[in-house]
């Protein structure tokens, strides 16, 4: 039975095996993302705090990304979807990050939820952790599973940090 903290974020097992202590680390971050950005009309999503011009719809918008980008585009070889499929990213390398702000919370949040989805069907097909990814990234080599797993647990980290900041700049709310 999975356990829920005060905010309704799962919490990683105990006593889980590789894989569920894994994918629980990176769910429970998934909804720290969530919950930091909880609540918030598209004026929050859109707020930065100085000097930094992130916002809390550009993580949400990032996070999609790179969420499409390892276990789809990566891991399993498919082509990346929509929306991501249309963007120049050398004449753009920052679109995920700048074109959240044309987004209101229901597309941002529905991106990212749907891309989440995507992911965890993705992570289930594969046979186990030490599965290759399918494209090999531009020096050649081909992460694992497990390798993708652990980068992605760094990424949502990282930038739940900002989340942190960012909420409290925004409306005073504070937590983990």
């Amino acid at each position: 039975m999975t356990s829920v903290d005060d905010q309704g974020r799962p919490e990683p097992p105990l006593d889980g095996d590789e894989t569920a202590t894994l994918l629980g680390f990176l769910d429970f971050h998934r909804a720290t993302l969530a919950w930091k950005c909880a609540g918030l009309d598209a004026a929050g999503l859109r707020a930065t705090h100085a000097p930094s011009a992130l916002t809390l719809g550009g993580l949400l918008k990032h996070l999609a990304y790179v969420e499409d980008y390892w276990f789809s585009y990566v891991l399993s070889g498919h082509e990346r979807a929509a929306p991501f499929d249309a963007v120049d990213w050398t004449a753009t390398p920052d679109w995920d990050w700048e074109s959240a702000a044309d987004d209101t919370p229901e597309q941002l949040f529905g991106l990212w939820e749907e891309t989440v989805a995507r992911s965890r069907a993705l992570v289930g097909q594969a046979p186990d952790l030490s599965r290759p990814a399918r494209r090999a990234r531009l020096d050649g080599t081909r992460p694992s599973l497990r390798w993708i797993l652990v980068h992605m647990v760094e990424e949502y980290s990282r930038h739940n940090g900002h989340a942190d900041l960012l909420r409290e700049s925004i409306d005073g709310r504070t937590g983990e």
